[in-house]
């Protein structure tokens, strides 16, 4: 269509009509001349004369309607605006076609009004070169407003409209979870790398130290409860007991051994540099489980089940590589799959070689668990119960572990099968004997119904077992029936043959 009759301006203070003049051809619009009238106030003011301007009666009512446009549907306001300003056609004969900027808009209106004809930027150039003349000249075309007045709307309007989108939610806050998620990866390669320092520093003063403890942090803080291996003694065992988890045989094997000790000796500068440092990873590594602490509730407040499902850490890495858990949730489970392996999996398209089976997934204990030849399988497996949790996380008004704790139970019973050939519950059985348990909020015997869940499949498998015996009996007895009634044509045909074959044996006799 190349011509429009009104356009529609959405402006911050309120909406505005104008009826189109004038306007050039599809042709004449790229002329330079055409695209200079649009800048010029005066000669763009030829084309377009203001039909109606309702301003918005206050920045609470703007807010609410510019939402409204964003998301294509038509509010009361601007449709009582449409109806009192707009000629009155049925549509059957001719149409007014109207000028809109936002194409979602355009639609609704156009199912609001049949006798309007709606054209976009995307549809018609006219509509483009209108709008934005339109906007260029707002505030001379639109009456009793100063210079200046639209651009400040706007602002506090753009203001506005970007505090809702990002609005505080406590249920979708998961932009914590992705930045916690990398805090604690970037932590537990600073607090390793620290720990091993320590161990390697002050194993040159107590080398027996480290074959006797093996946890990382208990070595630190061991290393600053004893500081200079002569002044360890008996009257310290208890504290050293208390270190190493009550363990007294150990505690009495560390005194032991810092009496025979093969080590260096220390200065007290040197000493008290290594107890600095140690003093100093200690309180990282401290850091670092108030972190982890954290990253659990939050993981347990916005995706309760697919934390249930696969652990947290793994969780919190999907989340974190999909970027929110929104985009997670519209991955197909192919795509989660190998979410995390995108190099592999580029690679293996181009050199033509198997594409990989997981990517972060991997780190799963279901993975581990599972047998060689079964990883893939179960990896496939799992990704579709992780899709299946995301989504329920996502969209869930009231998020609960129920969904999480029977898709874990499925895997699990899914790696049974894969090792002793038991047949796990169907899915539509598990979910419907959740949503049960949901639906009757009795949390106290949930473990009861949960084990109950698979009944309706034994019961239906052995209906299902018992209308398949009764057809195949009567397949069978069809068949006999058949080549009963087939027999007598088939001695009749064989007794023709013989006295054909007599027949033709006199004759050759003759």
């Amino acid at each position: 269509m190349s011509h429009i009759d009104y356009a529609l301006y959405e402006s911050p203070v309120g909406y505005a009509l104008f009826k189109v003049v004038h306007q050039q051809d599809a042709v004449g619009l790229k002329l330079k001349e055409t695209q200079a009238a649009v800048n010029d106030l005066a000669k763009f003011g030829k084309m377009v004369k203001l039909a109606n301007f309702s301003p918005f009666r206050g920045h609470v009512e703007a807010l609410e309607n510019i939402n409204l446009v964003t998301e294509g549907i038509v509010s009361d306001y601007l449709k009582s605006v449409l109806e009192l300003n707009l000629p009155q056609t049925s549509g059957k004969k001719s149409k007014v076609v109207l000028g809109v900027s936002e194409k979602n808009l355009a639609g609704a209106i156009k199912g609001i009004f049949p006798g309007l004809e709606c054209e976009t930027a995307d549809t018609s150039d006219i509509v483009g070169d209108v709008i934005r003349g339109i906007r260029l000249h707002a505030d001379k075309l639109l009456g009793g407003l100063k210079y200046g007045d639209v651009e400040k709307a706007g602002l506090g309007m753009g203001h506005a409209y970007s505090r809702a989108k990002v609005k505080f939610s406590v249920t979708r806050n998961d932009n914590h979870i992705i930045q916690a998620s990398a805090t604690i990866d970037f932590q537990d390669k600073g607090v390793n790398q620290f720990f091993m320092r320590v161990r390697e520093w002050y194993g040159w003063h107590f080398p027996e130290l480290i074959k006797i403890v093996s946890d990382n942090y208990t070595y630190c803080k061991l290393v600053l409860a004893i500081g200079d291996k002569k002044s360890l003694n008996d009257d310290k065992l208890h504290d050293i007991a208390l270190l190493v988890g009550e363990d007294g045989e150990k505690a009495q094997a560390i005194i032991d051994a810092a009496k025979v000790s093969m080590g260096l000796d220390i200065s007290a500068a040197d000493l008290e540099i290594v107890h600095g440092f140690a003093e100093a990873v200690v309180k990282q590594a401290d850091n670092r489980k108030s972190t982890s602490a954290y990253l659990e509730k939050k993981m347990s407040d916005i995706a309760p089940n697919l934390q249930t499902l696969i652990g947290t850490p793994v969780a919190a890495r999907l989340i974190s590589h999909a970027g929110s858990l929104t985009n997670l949730s519209k991955y197909p489970a192919s795509t989660l799959q190998i979410l995390g392996a995108e190099k592999a999996l580029f690679r293996a398209l181009k050199s033509k070689s198997n594409t990989p089976k997981y990517g972060l997934i991997y780190h799963s204990s279901f993975i581990g668990k599972a047998g060689p030849k079964n990883k893939g399988r179960i990896s496939r497996y799992l990704a579709n119960k992780c899709s299946m949790a995301s989504r329920i996380d996502n969209f869930s008004e009231e998020p609960s572990t129920r969904f999480g704790e029977a898709l874990k139970q499925q895997v699990e019973d899914r790696l049974e099968f894969y090792a002793t050939g038991k047949k796990p519950a169907k899915n539509a059985d598990v979910m419907k004997g959740v949503m049960d348990i949901i639906d009757d909020g009795d949390d106290a015997g949930s473990d009861e119904e949960m084990a109950d869940a698979p009944e309706p499949e034994t019961k239906k498998s052995k209906k299902d077992k018992k209308d398949k015996k009764e057809k195949k009996e009567k397949k069978e007895k069809k068949r006999k029936r058949d080549e009963e009634e087939a027999a007598p044509v088939k001695e009749a045909d064989g007794e023709k043959k013989k006295k054909k074959k007599r027949k033709s044996k006199a004759a050759d006799d003759e």
